[in-house]
């Protein structure tokens, strides 16, 4: 497991604040000689299944985790007068732990949500099992008393947390960035340790990979708070020390704390987490009278049958019907084998309560226009056997992937559908999913140069230079002469540009996607986070 373990880390998912790469964090650790490293974004979990991806392919151990943000009273209270609300880390020791997470920070955002999405003692109590909780910051309960000088506080807050996780599930951190604040309270910190049989933890509150990228993650700070860089760096990031650091740094700060570098190591050791890949995992459609999904789906596909003869939309002018009924047996057996009966059924479902309504339904797009099965249920309006259509593009029986129905509805009335499908499987089953802007190419250059204090008349002068080539990245429009010209102009723009290169893509908001909608077995919050997102 190596002699230290990064346990406190914010990736580029702690949105305008983290500046470490998830695809770059094992990859430092690797150079470090790490040989495990944790991921703890500020009240979410969007990187964790990237980050997991990442720490297998360079043969680094993933520990999951996330600095939850603790209402001082009640989550519910949402006004100024309930306070600040403070920093916990919390690492997931096994799959107990990540579903306890996932269901804590989902409350936090769907119950919680003031300003930050917040837990709070209930919520710590309710899910506590599988975790290891680590005290924090300076913006931790503990921290925050003894900043204010309040020795009592800090210990009640520190008891109260071992109470909550378990004598060995907590752990009071200390770190040392350079900060005055830090140094008054790290005695403090150690003699609260001592008094209460609470082990020590070190941590450095990692938000950039190295220490040369200080000025870059104090510009995306700037970005996220509207400020400019000329103002004087972001506060609590005055110094240059929250990057990556390597086991012997670790060591110079902290070797003289009794098992403080030690602790990292255990705490690894404790936390065995990944997300187990279970393949797709499929809704069950509720069949009339307890029918079987595939047969209740073959009487609704040869019922299809009958309405498209008896409409005349199939004549057997060119094509017999044994063609059709061979062509039926051959998808519904294909459908079957693989698993998608329900898949089917649901889509239909939905589809036929839109005509019902009158909502305007599109002809159907893409591979599914193959399908006979999908066109006998109204799902599609193209007979694939008049026009020649394969089956096989769009389910193929040597190609296991999920079949795509790309379908169109009336925007307007998109919304009546999003409901009927929430009262069908319960809204805890059904959500829209979240998207991320990202910081494209020209997005880069104006937020980086607003946050550097450059006017705006120079960024723009910059920012049109950027060929017009549709996902164009910096480092290619570097290529083109007159981008080129103007980054050779001044030291000014080769800082700008740098800037923005390390910046470019990192996501800069969340909101709800145009189209995409989750349906599951479980609730949702088994599997993935939940958030209250108002923006489209």
């Amino acid at each position: 497991m190596g002699e230290f373990v990064h346990l406190h880390l914010h990736s580029e998912y702690s949105l305008l604040d983290g500046a470490c790469r998830v695809r770059d964090i094992p990859k430092r650790a690797k150079e470090c000689g790490h040989t495990a490293v944790a991921l703890t974004d500020h009240g979410v979990l969007f990187g964790v299944p990237a980050f997991i991806s990442a720490c297998k392919k360079e043969g680094i151990k993933p520990i999951v985790g996330c600095e939850v943000y603790v209402a001082p009273r009640s989550r519910f209270e949402k006004n100024s007068g309930n306070g600040q609300p403070y920093h916990l880390v919390l690492l997931c020791k096994n799959e107990t732990g990540y579903k306890n997470l996932l269901k804590m920070v989902s409350a936090a955002y769907t119950e919680g949500f003031y300003s930050k999405p917040r837990v709070d003692s209930e919520l710590l109590r309710r899910y506590s099992e599988g975790l290891i909780a680590l005290s924090a910051c300076l913006a931790g309960r503990v921290s925050r008393s003894l900043t204010a000088g309040d020795y009592d506080a800090a210990k009640r807050a520190a008891l109260e947390y071992s109470d909550i996780f378990g004598k060995d599930n907590f752990y009071i951190e200390i770190q040392n960035h350079g900060i005055e604040e830090q140094r008054q309270i790290l005695p403090e910190l150690v003699r609260l340790s001592e008094e209460c049989d609470i082990p020590l933890v070190a941590t450095n509150d990692c938000h950039y990979l190295r220490r040369r990228d200080a000025d870059t993650q104090a510009i995306l700070m700037c970005i996220q708070m509207n400020k400019c860089i000329t103002e004087g760096r972001p506060m609590g990031f005055e110094t240059d020390e929250f990057y990556y650091k390597d086991t012997n740094e670790m060591r110079l700060l902290f070797g003289k704390y009794e098992g403080a570098i030690e602790n990292t190591v255990k705490i690894a050791e404790r936390c065995n987490f990944e997300i187990e890949d279970r393949g797709v995992i499929l809704p069950k459609y509720p069949t009339p009278n307890g029918m079987e999904a595939c047969d209740y789906l073959r009487s609704l596909v040869l019922s299809g049958l009958e309405g498209r003869e008896s409409s005349g939309a199939i004549a057997y002018k060119d094509h017999s019907k044994k063609e059709y009924l061979d062509r039926i047996e051959y998808e519904l057996s294909v459908i079957q084998n693989m698993g998608y009966c329900d898949y089917f059924l649901i889509v239909w479902d939905y589809v036929a309560f839109a005509r019902s309504k009158g909502i305007p339904v599109g002809p159907g797009r893409g591979s599914g226009a193959g399908s006979l099965v999908a066109y006998l249920l109204r799902i599609t309006d193209i007979d694939p056997i008049e026009f020649d259509l394969l089956f096989e593009r769009f389910l193929n029986p040597e190609r296991i992937s999920m079949p795509d129905i790309d379908m169109d509805f009336c925007y307007n009335r998109r919304d009546e559908i999003i409901e009927y499908v929430k009262e069908k499987y319960g809204s805890d089953h059904v959500s829209q999913i979240a998207t991320f802007g990202t910081l494209a190419a020209k997005a880069a250059i104006r937020d980086t140069g607003r946050a550097m204090g450059m006017s705006y008349g120079d960024v723009d002068a910059i920012a049109t230079k950027i060929p017009r080539s549709l996902g164009i990245t910096l480092e290619d429009a570097l290529l083109d002469p007159d981008f080129k010209a103007k980054y050779n102009e001044s030291e000014e723009n080769r800082t700008l540009i740098d800037t923005a290169i390390a910046l470019e893509g990192m996501p800069r908001n969340v909101s709800i996607h145009a189209a995409g909608i989750v349906i599951t077995d479980e609730p949702l919050c088994e599997y993935v986070l939940l958030l209250l997102v108002t923006e489209r």
